[in-house]
């Protein structure tokens, strides 16, 4: 007689219930031209690979309406002082943790204001811890963990769309009042029928059957550089496409900091450099200093009080 855990799944339904969810995902479907994959050369694979991988943006582009209104109400929550928290499992929360810890050197955003949360903790960055994901009361906790409220965002990812733990972070973040949003590669997912926001970017098969770090990977990988990049853009973090508002920690970073207002003054270096020793590293008060003849002191106060360089500079 079998195990329990044999029959059963980690929420104690019936494991052949879990097979058949499986079977009706598109991230879980066998390519049918590819059974025989490990016959093939090395320059046939990558040529195949990269075949496959070519579909992508094409399946992202579908789904940019889902995207843009999801972005549009992120960055009214962040402008009344909200949060953008990924969550998510495996592959999928390691690209919301990516996305969140890039932020702030490239947005000059407090750590605090974008948050990566990942099933099985810090540990799980780096090193798999599978059964976290099954943890549908443990996602809740986190959401508690981290206190969410009706001004944050969350941003559920989950390739299969059914992930326990980012279901749980959803339902507790939805009633703390914030704003949801599910990021799947499945129709009709699990975490997208309760969200505010669902944005189901369908890649169809992977390459390796199931291995979702793949397209379905990239996929997210492209949701989430727009969520947080173009949620920056509207939070006036910007001038055109330029980074103004970076964080120059390193020597790569400074001299970026110089190049940017070399850009948009049409400065020497020299004076860039000198501008921004002034202003405390800051890029856009060195621009209106260089641009508008204002005191570091004015220039710094005129950017605290401006939603933008561009509106600053209108002001000035």
């Amino acid at each position: 007689m079998p195990s329990v855990s044999r029959l059963t799944d980690l929420t104690g339904r019936p494991r052949d219930v879990l097979h058949r969810e499986l079977d009706a995902l598109t991230t879980e479907i066998v390519a049918s031209d590819l059974g025989d994959l490990d016959t093939f050369e090395t320059s046939r694979l990558v040529s195949l690979m990269n075949e496959h991988d070519s579909g992508v943006p094409a399946a992202v582009r579908e789904v940019l309406p889902q995207v843009a209104a999801a972005i549009d109400d992120i960055a009214a929550r962040m402008r009344e002082g909200g949060r953008l928290i990924y969550v998510g499992a495996g592959t999928a929360g390691r690209l919301g943790v990516v996305d969140a810890s890039e932020c702030p050197p490239t947005f000059n955003i407090d750590p605090s204001r974008v948050v990566g949360v990942i099933a099985g903790g810090d540990t799980a960055i780096r090193t798999a811890v599978e059964d976290a994901e099954d943890d549908h009361e443990g996602g809740g906790d986190a959401m508690a963990e981290i206190e969410v409220t009706a001004l944050d965002s969350v941003v559920g990812l989950s390739a299969s769309g059914r992930t326990p733990f980012v279901s749980g972070a959803l339902e507790f973040a939805r009633t703390a009042g914030a704003l949801t949003v599910a990021v799947a590669c499945n129709r009709d997912s699990v975490i997208g029928r309760g969200a505010d926001h669902a944005i189901e970017v369908v890649v169809g098969p992977e390459f390796i059957a199931g291995s979702t770090r793949l397209k379905a990977g990239t996929a997210q990988k492209l949701i989430v550089n727009m969520i947080s990049t173009v949620t920056m853009v509207r939070l006036g973090k910007t001038y055109g496409n330029i980074m103004v508002d970076l964080r120059a920690t390193n020597e790569k970073l400074r001299a970026r900091a110089e190049r940017i207002v070399m850009l948009i003054t049409g400065c020497t270096a020299d004076e860039a450099g000198t501008a921004l020793e002034d202003a405390g590293g800051s890029v856009q008060a060195a621009v209106l200093m260089l641009l508008r003849g204002l005191s570091a002191e004015d220039a710094t106060a005129l950017v605290a009080s401006s939603d933008s360089l561009r509106a600053a500079l209108a002001r000035a």
